[in-house]
């Protein structure tokens, strides 16, 4: 088999020229000194502290340690083969920090390793979140002629998938199979699963079909990711098919299998689906399980059928299957958002009750109750409980508290909880800055938006249209067309495409300002981004013309909204009703 050297692994290759000691010292500086702590716990005396699991004999990774380092100071020195199991029982013990040193100190001392022990060194790199140490020990590999197998490259596709890196990690597969390698089950499973978690359904199917070309018929675990991807990514047309296809093929769908399509269901609305596939569950057989009674409860209650979900919760504790965390949240948001913040808060008293520690979300979704139903004392009270009972408050929380200090007018009190939101250490998002930007603009303090604007461009924020809307928004409002205008322009130069909103927020502030003719040649130029006029848009282009005394167009403009199946809303009625009877025209001007 040749050797695997291209443009994803050359940088890797020239990298792996250099001696391993030199990656070991970058890796234990960029992580930590765990060089040392081999030396340290290798001089303990065995740990006293009872007996638990063994690993090849070892109880603890001092008991290991120890014989490391007898084992390098022995003449003639043990095999590689005896390195690479002692290697292996460490890294069953998840010490991937200890066995990086441990390589180190084998390198030291001028033991050679083989493809074994390589892998191990590989696997642990990935296990630390460092897949470009790995790669570097494949350079090494590369460099000593020591031929990587379809484990090295298995480990390297998982740690990338891990990290999120699924192009890479599709790019050395293909690299591989290019090469002659034989990928297993686990590889394809590997990427399967890392295609599906970044939502690439379509690549995702496709996979699923390269595996049965190449004689790898999937199981029920392969269709499962798959359907659930495509129900997530509202696919439901495509994921009843493989539903089909899978029982076709006399693959026996599992309780995952159907949880998956009766959540997908459930999320669109297709309420009788979900209780056709329910009840074609319990005919098959087929046990309910906390997942599948969780996804019942909370669509009921999002239906607002809370009596219907608690005979649900019910039924499930006949069944022996005790609610958790997120059967009391579904419970908690059914109530909250029903405005019945007491008989949440019950709901909230009663899990503690059970002993079920709510979690942050819980505590969120109280907040976030609290906060919509202006019952803003109580849910400060929430916040200041979390930190308490030893929780820490996520994004979510902070920027739900702040959104409710903006529409309560407490412009200063946002700022100071921002103030010590990022004391804490908490990081804002782009849901924090669109937040503060709004409530600064609503609040008219448009020159203080204008500097947290500049601030989050300047700090590399990856700012989204929101953003620029709630802003050109602001400006219009304050009479800033021009500048509003000249923000509206740079979009294309940010990679932003402006959406209906945008162009409709342009299109009054133009009108307000008299000029109208500016704003229909915008409305006209919409086509041109790809972005089509809604109801709303029309129903402002036409309310700016008839108060701009462009009857006429304004009146042909109306036919062609109603002819696009749009309707005019209350204010654009009056106007033209107020034409009609050649009224007062002040209520024109207004």
């Amino acid at each position: 088999m040749g050797k695997l050297i291209s443009s994803l692994i050359l940088p890797c290759f020239v990298n792996g020229g250099r001696n391993l000691s030199s990656f070991f010292s970058s890796f234990s500086s960029s992580v930590n000194p765990f060089a040392t702590r081999v030396e340290a716990l290798s001089k303990k005396s065995m740990s006293g502290s009872g007996k638990g699991k063994k690993y090849n004999g070892f109880e603890t990774v001092d008991d290991a340690l120890i014989v490391f380092n007898k084992m390098i100071g022995m003449y003639p020195m043990p095999s590689i083969v005896e390195f690479t199991n002692l290697l292996a029982a460490v890294v069953r013990m998840r010490h991937y920090d200890i066995v990086v040193s441990m390589c180190r100190r084998m390198e030291l001392v001028g033991v050679s390793h083989d493809v074994y022990s390589l892998n191990i060194l590989i696997n642990c790199f990935c296990q630390l979140g460092q897949v470009g140490f790995g790669y570097s020990v494949l350079g090494k590999m590369l460099k000593l002629g020591v031929q990587p197998d379809i484990v090295t490259f298995s480990t390297l596709i998982n740690g990338l998938c891990k990290q999120s890196k699924i192009s890479e990690a599709v790019s050395l597969f293909d690299e591989m199979v290019e090469k002659g390698y034989q990928p297993h089950l686990i590889v394809y499973s590997t990427l399967l699963n890392g295609l599906c978690k970044i939502g690439s359904s379509d690549k995702a199917v496709r996979f699923l079909r390269m595996m049965e070309g190449r004689g790898f018929a999937p199981d029920v675990v392969a269709y499962n990711t798959v359907i659930d991807c495509l129900c997530k990514n509202g696919l439901l047309k495509e994921a009843l098919h493989l539903f089909s296809e899978l029982k076709v093929k006399g693959i026996k769908p599992n309780t995952v299998t159907y949880s998956c399509l009766i959540h997908g269901m459930c999320n669109s609305g297709q309420q009788k689906e979900a209780t056709r596939l329910l009840d074609e569950m319990v005919d098959q057989n087929i046990p309910l399980d906390i997942f599948t009674y969780n996804i019942l409860v909370d669509a009921l209650c999002k239906e607002g059928m809370i009596f219907e979900a608690v005979d649900m919760v019910d039924t499930m504790r006949k069944q022996g299957i005790e609610p958790n965390v997120v059967t009391y949240n579904a419970l908690i948001n059914g109530h909250c958002l029903e405005n019945k913040m007491d008989k949440a808060r019950k709901v909230f008293q009663l899990m503690i009750e059970k002993g079920c520690a709510p979690n942050i979300v819980n505590y969120s979704t109280m907040i976030n109750g609290y906060c919509k139903a202006k019952r803003f004392d109580e849910a400060m009270e929430l916040f200041r409980e979390i930190s308490r009972k030893g929780l820490i408050p996520n994004i979510v929380t902070y920027n739900t508290l702040m959104q409710c200090m903006f529409q309560l007018g407490r412009v200063s009190t946002a700022c100071e909880f921002l103030r010590k939101m990022l004391a804490s250490g908490q990081v804002p998002d782009i849901v924090t800055c669109s937040i503060l930007l709004g409530g600064l603009c609503k609040s008219g303090k448009l020159e203080e938006a204008l500097k947290l604007f500049q601030a989050m461009w300047n700090n590399g924020l990856e700012l989204d249209i929101v953003s620029y809307n709630i802003l050109i928004d602001g400006l219009c409002k304050a009479g800033h067309i021009d500048v509003a205008k000249e923000l509206f322009h740079k979009l294309s130069e940010k990679g932003l495409k402006p959406n209906v909103y945008t162009y409709t927020i342009m299109i009054d502030g133009l009108s307000k300002e008299r000029l109208s003719d500016d704003a229909y040649q915008l409305f006209r130029s919409m086509g041109d981004n790809d972005c089509v006029p809604n109801s709303c848009c029309y129903n402002v282009m036409i309310q700016g013309l008839l108060r701009n005394n462009c009857s006429l167009k304004a009146t042909q403009l109306l036919a062609e909204m109603v002819g696009k199946g749009f309707t005019a809303d209350i204010c654009t009625a009056t106007l033209f009703v107020y034409l009609i009877l050649g009224s007062d025209k002040s209520i024109l001007m207004k």
